[in-house]
């Protein structure tokens, strides 16, 4: 039995052969196909695969025309040709006056001999073939310079881009730096390893500056949050006739939030942009660096070009210190309706700390005078606390201070059972509500735990207000009015005392009530 195109019908030998030549016609560009056992074609072992396309491409083509075969069909002799092609050649032997031995029979253009017009039979086959030969051609025009039609075999290092043989002789390149093609791919593919290289570098800079100014951004936005619900909560104390004032410290803060976040926004942006840059020009080296050789220098020039021509920006750093702060006119006045006359219990005094009464102009404690350490008394630090305990109600007293030298002191309240003999982190887990005060470049924000909070620049006088049925403890600027830091809970754990804690020995004074303490040095 005879396949359609005429030649014997083995099983499966149509598509052995497609899948052979494609195999083939894959080898010869360069790339990698599936090997498929051949029937028809010899194997690559036994004829180059360039050589092998070349003929492949050679029976894909029509001899009338010369181009590949379009709709191809057979003549009953074996010979294929396009449709198109071959109806036209026998239309024209129509009109000439020779006979022809047969009516309806024309000659093959190929061995003359006659055909029956309507025995033409489709060639699937090749019309298969010919369409691979399209999508794959032949990979020596890409290797041949496009005048001379010679090799491409140097690269013109003036020019950046690979030129023949006869190139290198002519006057326009005979002045120019021109090296092997072998040594140019080398060299710019060092080159591209080290572009790629510092491309990564900068990338992961960007990408670190990103992470850590959208932590910043995070972190001002949470600060923001909090003083923002400090400020309504400070003003709903003080009732509706506030609400202006209110309003306006409110427009403040977010006005320096949006001018903050405006700066650290664009900042995140413009970093972002670099990075989508760097990326973008990565990738394209990247894409450039695993072409063929000669793939790979073509417009190497321009793309080095715009390499060097990209150059990170690295953003200022934004401050992110409030400098709206939360004060209620009139609020100290009203605060100081709920003042105690608090004065420090002599008993549980740290050894060495002073405790002069300015009424009676005597001390309340001297330094190791003898008197028994009992369980009361402070020994880890030079601390004191109040003489009365809270368990309930709002209570309010002041602290004067002058503070000199290298200092840090505490103020704020402590459970009745906190650790008198070892030093634990002043922190409501260990049982203190207390700010720390300092004064010194000793001690730095960045160096201080965020519990408990630490005032770097502390005010001359404090106040201290102690809710305790709302789980509030609140501090105050006396001096101002403003508002320096809240502790909310839901509830204390049981009652609470007023507790002073100084620094090292001449690191001044502290005045609460009528009673000064200081450390002896």
């Amino acid at each position: 039995m005879e396949g359609e195109s005429g030649y014997p019908k083995t099983p499966g030998s149509d598509s052995h052969l497609q899948k052979e030549a494609k195999r083939v016609l894959l080898k010869s560009s360069g790339l990698q196909a599936e090997g498929v056992a051949g029937h028809s074609i010899p194997s690559p072992g036994t004829m180059d695969a360039v050589e092998l396309a070349r003929k492949l491409q050679e029976e894909a083509t029509c001899s009338i025309c010369l181009d590949y075969f379009t709709d191809p069909v057979m003549t009953t002799c074996g010979h294929n040709f396009c449709r198109e092609c071959i109806q036209l050649t026998w239309e024209k032997a129509k009109g000439q006056k020779k006979r022809r031995k047969r009516k309806g029979s024309f000659p093959c253009p190929e061995c003359r001999e006659l055909s029956p017009q309507r025995n033409l039979r489709p060639n699937r086959l090749l019309t298969k073939v010919a369409e691979m030969v399209r999508q794959h051609p032949s990979p020596q025009s890409r290797d041949l310079c496009p005048v001379h039609r010679e090799l491409l075999k140097l690269f013109c290092e003036d020019d950046q881009r690979p030129i023949c043989l006869i190139c290198r002789e002519s006057q326009e390149h005979r002045p120019h730096r021109v090296v092997p093609i072998e040594e140019a791919v080398q060299a710019y593919k060092l080159k591209l390893e080290e572009d790629m290289e510092h491309l990564r570098e900068e990338m992961m800079k960007t990408e670190e500056l990103q992470a850590k100014e959208e932590q910043t951004l995070a972190e001002w936005q949470e600060k923001v949050k909090e003083r923002r619900e400090r400020i309504m909560v400070e003003f709903e104390k003080m009732g509706l006739f506030l609400m202006e004032e209110k309003q306006r410290l409110l427009q403040a803060l977010k006005k320096e939030e949006e001018e903050t976040v405006a700066k650290l926004q664009q900042s995140t942006a413009s970093l972002k942009e670099q990075s989508h840059s760097l990326e973008r020009l990565l990738l394209q080296l990247e894409d450039r660096n695993e072409r063929t050789p000669l793939q790979m220098l073509q417009d190497m020039k321009d793309l080095l070009s715009r390499k060097n021509s990209l150059s990170v920006q690295y953003p200022e750093t934004t401050s992110v210190m409030l400098k709206t702060i939360c004060r209620v006119p009139g609020q100290i006045e009203v605060l100081k309706s709920f003042q105690e006359d608090v004065v420090p219990d002599p008993s549980t005094a740290y050894p060495y700390l002073l405790l002069y009464e300015s009424r009676q102009r005597r001390y309340l404690s001297t330094p190791m005078d003898g008197t028994p350490r009992g369980k009361d008394r402070f020994l880890a630090y030079p601390c004191a606390v109040g003489q009365e305990a809270f368990s309930s109600g709002r209570h309010y007293w002041e602290v004067g201070m002058n503070l000199t030298g290298d200092a840090l002191w505490a103020l704020g309240v402590c459970r009745d059972n906190v650790s008198r003999r070892n030093r634990v982190p002043k922190s409501p887990e260990n049982g203190f509500w207390v700010v720390q005060l300092c004064k010194g470049k000793r001690y730095t924000p960045a160096a201080l735990p965020p519990t408990p909070a630490t005032l770097v620049e502390p005010p001359s006088h404090v106040g201290i207000f102690l809710d305790f049925e709302a789980g509030e403890l609140s501090f105050y600027n006396v001096n101002d009015g403003s508002h320096l830091h809240t502790y909310s809970q839901p509830a204390f754990p049981g009652p609470l005392q007023p507790f002073f804690c100084l620094g090292a020995p001449k690191s001044g004074q502290m005045v609460i009530s009528t009673v000064t303490l200081w450390v002896k040095g």
